[in-house]
């Protein structure tokens, strides 16, 4: 099968309960059913980012694949970059079933999964059994149990755990289904997170760059603060944005009510204008990748011009199938080269400075 044949399928699968066509789509891609992206990436999308030389900026982001079961046949699909997880100490079920939403009318998702997945010591292990090189970078997401955690001692536990195999490690601490998580944005407890987490990275004998995911829901004033917090403490950059809380006027699908994170169109243009002002206070110290709401190559180059080093897919992806990923590298590089960009890092910040 091949990506366009596997994306044609998808109305069929849309007829399905979302969080079984889910687990469905993993196991095919699992399986090998799903094909690979055979052609070659433009040279104008190479670039480098984090210290790490990604073949394209368009990546795969958490919450896909939580438990990193088809890591390769994700990146064989094209992706420049992999993010699996969330992935806490323990295993957890997260929240009763169901708790994932298609919006169809928004292009949307509304999800409040609460970071179920298998635990780490069998994430750890499959990353482990990954054979390389791999086609694509590979990031890992980490998280806290609902109930137990210990914020300051997990993170730096989970970081230690991966970082023999990611070649960068996201903190979570903005999903809206875990009670609390997102306080842990605030200045004071996000600050002995990370200088907790810089101990652990000091003391690794591999020392992948650290990111940490933010909420679009944040105050304009707690920007400036988490920020020069994140540059204190040595983070490498900031993925920009999680799922929303707000619920715009303009859904119209029947489970626009549900509670839980949205994504998909909606976040699109909220997530873009933080991931603008995020790019200002940082000043060249933060490397962003822009997460929330990409559809198309415009939307993507859209994110990159608002100070995106790298961008990631989900709601999009869940919605077009495997053949989004080279359409939008395709539309992309259109984009770059018709405004006379010779590489992606160019165009990065374009319309914010």
């Amino acid at each position: 099968m091949t990506p366009s044949l596997a994306s044609a399928l998808m109305p069929l699968m849309r007829g399905m309960d979302p969080e079984r066509a889910h687990n469905l789509s993993l196991k095919m891609l699992r399986l090998g059913l799903v094909g690979r992206d055979r052609t070659a990436d433009d040279p104008v999308l190479a670039t480098s980012a984090l210290g790490l030389a990604f073949r394209n900026p368009i990546g795969l982001s958490a919450g896909f694949d939580k438990n990193a079961v088809a890591v390769r046949p994700l990146m064989r699909l094209g992706f420049g970059f992999v993010e699996p997880g969330t992935t806490t100490p323990r295993p957890q079920d997260g929240n009763p079933q169901p708790r994932l939403f298609r919006l169809p009318e928004d292009a949307a998702v509304i999800n409040r999964m609460g970071m179920n997945n298998e635990g780490m010591a069998s994430f750890v292990v499959r990353l482990a059994a990954l054979k390389r090189p791999l086609p694509a970078v590979l990031g890992a997401n980490i998280g806290i149990n609902k109930e137990g955690a210990e914020p300051e001692h997990d993170y730096p536990s989970l970081y230690a755990a991966v970082a023999p195999q990611a070649d960068y490690v996201a903190i979570n601490v903005s999903s809206p289904n875990t009670p609390g998580l997102r306080d842990l944005q605030g200045e004071a407890k996000l600050a002995a997170i990370l200088e907790a987490v810089a101990a652990a990275r000091a003391a690794a004998p591999r020392q992948p760059p650290v990111l940490v995911k933010i909420a679009p829901d944040l105050a304009d004033e707690a920007l400036p603060g988490l920020v020069e917090n994140c540059v204190a403490q040595g983070v490498a950059g900031l993925i920009v944005s999680n799922t929303t809380v707000a619920r715009p006027d303009s859904l119209r699908s029947a489970h626009r009510g549900e509670m839980g994170g949205l994504s998909g169109q909606p976040l699109f243009a909220p997530s873009t204008e933080l991931l603008r002002r995020v790019f200002r206070l940082a000043q060249g110290r933060l490397t962003l990748i822009g997460c929330g709401g990409i559809a198309s190559g415009e939307q993507a180059y859209a994110k990159i011009r608002a100070g995106a080093s790298l961008v990631q897919l989900y709601a999009g992806f869940a919605y077009a199938g495997p053949a989004l990923v080279p359409r939008l590298k395709q539309e992309l590089a259109t984009l770059l080269k018709r405004d006379g960009f010779r590489h992606v890092h160019e165009a990065v910040g374009a319309d914010a400075r």
